[in-house]
């Protein structure tokens, strides 16, 4: 089974434990993609809404207040399944506050099982879908032919150019990192 380790967050740790115990029953059920694209669009959710995320991670609201709220907005938006029954187990044990964690920790493990790696990519300007294609290739390549799910972010403060993060690795081909490294050269110099 896959692992994520992060043992000296605890938050990280109860994210990981829970993450794993869903893992493990949603491939038992072969719903592990399912679950996935659920627990993403439930992330999506929170990110979204100030209000949710209020209630995800404030202390003031109790178990079972958390827990109605919850179970209105799943049954709502369709959440069904083993993703409902999860999040409402989450929230009756409080660890709501945790549950963004462990969406990412199942990903992760979801991602891991699939042979998936995931790249952050910023860029100046949105890509065209032919320099996205592209750079998911070059990825594939140089990630040993790996399955590479590209995430690009748009920061016109780079001026131009990428920067890629894979895995541990980053890559920082923006002309702001140019601009600044070649500020510095000339100040040594002069």
């Amino acid at each position: 089974m896959a692992e994520i380790d992060d043992s000296n967050n605890p938050i990280s740790g109860v994210a990981e434990r829970y993450a794993q115990a869903l893992f493990s029953l949603a491939r038992e059920q072969n719903a592990a993609d399912a679950v996935a694209d659920a627990l993403g669009n439930f992330a999506e959710m929170i990110e979204q809404s100030a209000d949710l995320e209020r209630l995800v991670v404030s202390p003031v609201f109790s178990a079972e207040d958390q827990l109605k709220a919850i179970s209105a907005i799943l049954d709502k938006y369709g959440f069904g399944g083993v993703t409902a029954n999860f999040i409402k187990l989450v929230a009756s044990k409080r660890r709501l506050f945790v549950l963004p964690e462990m969406i990412r920790a199942f990903q992760a493990l979801n991602d891991k099982a699939k042979g998936v790696i995931r790249a952050e990519v910023t860029a100046a300007a949105p890509l065209s879908p032919d320099h996205n294609a592209a750079l998911e290739e070059a990825l594939r390549e140089v990630s040993g032919g790996k399955t590479v799910k590209v995430n690009v972010a748009v920061d016109p403060s780079i001026i131009g150019g990428i920067v890629v993060k894979l895995g541990s690795r980053m890559v920082d081909a923006s002309l702001k990192t140019k601009l600044n490294s070649l500020r510095t050269r000339m100040k040594e110099v002069g």
